[in-house]
């Protein structure tokens, strides 16, 4: 489409769409019930315009968009789920999952294949079109159908993803498959965004960019930083089963098939920058940043996470909760990288039924009078809190010890569960501070921290802390798919509305690693400089562990173990690193209640 064209159709569709979103209409007395007929539901694809040009070919980008909603002539507000994977994934080096649909990100719902046709994976469309709600799928910009390039949560896929909300009310152009302008005069332009993995850090990009319209989130085992997924104070890490995986391999993974040639400069761009070499903070990742954005964020926030999830890692949530101000509620639960779908899901969906009915509809469901935080404290055992941490949560101080130096040998061959194993066994590879057997059951609420007087010497510029519960204990080991199904809503060929159950797997084992963080120690001063440190020197060290929730049993014993390497995720580094550690001039802090 030429440029003079192109111009008159935007300003045709901009006109259009402003004129069909009115100011919304008043709130619906009751809940909203399953009155709208599924199979007769509309289904259209819509192309909409963005303000970046990431391809650099002259012409903005534009975000396919496909859009399921009820057949009625009244507005209707938006359920908004954005992907990278509705396309599938492209094979890439170090990452030899993404052919069969899984990235470090978790399982790609594209083999539904939702960028050709108009039926989607999941269940928001089955639960929520047949009680009055459009539910907008969207790829994101490189993608799919999409235009543009991927740039692993840089500010184009931002921006991509805000223009959806700005056509849904009103405020950017959108075509349909003929190049027609089309509008979204079907919507009140109330939307709530929600998603797994990445498709639950694009809501907190967008969201951080405060656009009107979008009223709520619901990130799921999202990214707040990507500098903390990929990153850790100063040094390179993984996410937990994904050696080797940078945003350029992401990127790579995600990128639109059929012309990825057009994005190698952006792909390039995104190699360099990212500075593999230090591990050090910069520009690029602040641009990555939502944190530093949070006190921009209008909308409400529901923020889901699993506690054993070790792609997506705690402290995303843990961060993004403590810098958001306005109205949040929270879900930890016992699962690692999974939607709460799979683990509680009779209440999860009753919850985010009322969460959506309040938020978009603006029905007083008693949602905000609810405690503000669920926590599975173990399988099957939920708590709730007024906040979290819990107002009980107290910081609780322990010296590593009072002897002279202990020295430990790296050996990046060794997995965590190893060194941590048999804690009253001496360990060439390990130091091990074990606190008194516990009179009482007590509970760890946030995050814990580390200060290490220590000296290195050798290649391994890691110190990693290991927080243990030892103590035989029935613990969460995963989750498994059930042949029963439960039919969540009414379905169409190809898309059933009728989902396996999952149910929790119990293992007693003999303790259990609780938390774990990551430091460079060269990057001791700040994340954002390297300071190189000097063979057999002694320095302070102190860096945080990942936020968490857990119980440990009365009569277990709290213990924290200092390595290098951590196989799971930092770089291995040649064996051979010795460690000095003066346990007296060393301590661990405890968030506990």
């Amino acid at each position: 489409m030429r440029l003079n064209r192109l111009m008159a159709v935007t300003l045709c569709a901009l006109t259009a769409s402003a004129a069909a979103v009115a100011p919304a209409t008043a709130a619906t007395k009751g809940p909203t019930e399953p009155i709208h007929d599924y199979t007769q539901a509309v289904r259209e694809r819509v192309w909409v315009q963005t303000p970046v040009d990431s391809d650099a070919d002259g012409r903005p980008d534009r975000v396919a968009v496909r859009v399921i909603r009820p057949a009625t002539a009244t507005r209707v507000p938006v359920i908004f789920q954005a992907s990278p994977y509705y396309a599938g994934l492209n094979d890439v080096p170090n990452h030899d999952d993404v052919d069969r649909g899984v990235s470090a990100f978790g399982t790609s719902p594209g083999l539904d294949r939702a960028a050709e046709t108009i039926t989607f994976s999941g269940y928001l469309d089955n639960y929520f079109v047949p009680r009055g709600y459009a539910v907008v799928f969207a790829d994101s910009l490189g993608s799919g159908g999409s235009d543009g390039c991927p740039t692993s949560g840089g500010r184009n896929e931002t921006l991509g993803m805000k223009a959806v909300i700005d056509w849904l009310n009103g405020r950017a152009p959108g075509f349909d498959e003929s190049g027609q302008a089309v509008g979204a005069g079907w919507s009140t332009g109330r939307t709530g965004m929600i998603g797994v993995s990445y498709n639950g850090t694009l809501p907190n990009a967008v969201a951080a960019t405060g656009v009107r319209g979008l009223e709520t989130i619901v990130p799921i085992a999202a990214i707040s930083s990507w500098y903390d997924y990929y990153r850790a104070n100063g040094g390179v890490v993984a996410p937990g089963g994904f050696q080797g995986e940078d945003t350029d391999v992401l990127a790579k993974a995600v990128l639109t098939r059929a012309h990825p040639e057009v994005c190698e400069r952006v792909l390039a761009d995104l190699e360099k920058r990212q500075d593999r070499e230090t591990g050090d903070y910069n520009a690029y990742w602040a641009e990555r940043n939502y944190v530093r954005d949070a006190g921009k964020v209008r909308a409400s926030v529901f923020v889901v996470h699993g506690l054993h999830d070790d792609n997506v890692r705690t402290q995303q949530f843990g961060q993004w909760w403590d810098a958001l101000r306005g109205p949040k509620k929270i879900w930890l639960h016992q699962a690692d990288h999974t939607d709460p779908f799979n683990v509680r899901r009779d209440v999860w969906l009753a919850t985010l039924h009322r969460w959506f009915d309040f938020w978009l509809y603006r029905i007083d469901t008693g949602i905000m009078g609810d405690p503000q935080a669920d926590v599975e404290t173990a399988p099957g055992h939920w708590q709730t809190s007024s906040t979290w941490p819990p107002r009980s949560t107290r910081p609780v101080s322990e010296k590593l010890g009072s002897g002279p130096r202990q020295v430990f040998v790296d050996d990046p061959a060794r997995t965590p569960q190893s060194l941590v194993a048999n804690e009253t066994v001496p360990d060439p590879n390990r130091l091990i501070h074990l606190g008194p057997e516990l009179a009482r059951e007590t509970r760890l609420s946030g995050t814990a921290s580390v200060t290490v007087r220590a000296d290195l010497t050798g290649g391994s510029p890691y110190l990693t802390a290991l927080l243990v519960d030892y103590g035989t204990a029935d613990r969460w080991a995963g989750t498994r798919t059930l042949a029963e199904q439960d039919c969540v809503g009414p379905g169409i060929p190809g898309d059933p509305g009728c989902f396996n159950r999952r149910e929790e797997v119990v293992d007693s084992t003999p303790y259990e690693i609780v938390t774990r963080g990551w430091l460079d120690v060269r990057n001791r001063l700040t994340p954002a400089r390297t300071t190189p440190i000097r063979a057999g020197q002694s320095d302070e060290f102190r860096w945080n562990l990942q936020p968490t929730e857990h119980v440990f049993a009365a009569g277990h014993r709290i213990g924290l173990v200092l390595v290098s390497t951590d196989r799971d995720h930092t770089l291995r580094y040649p064996a051979g690193t010795v460690v000095g550690v003066r346990p007296a001039l060393s301590s661990v802090t405890l968030p506990l209640s």
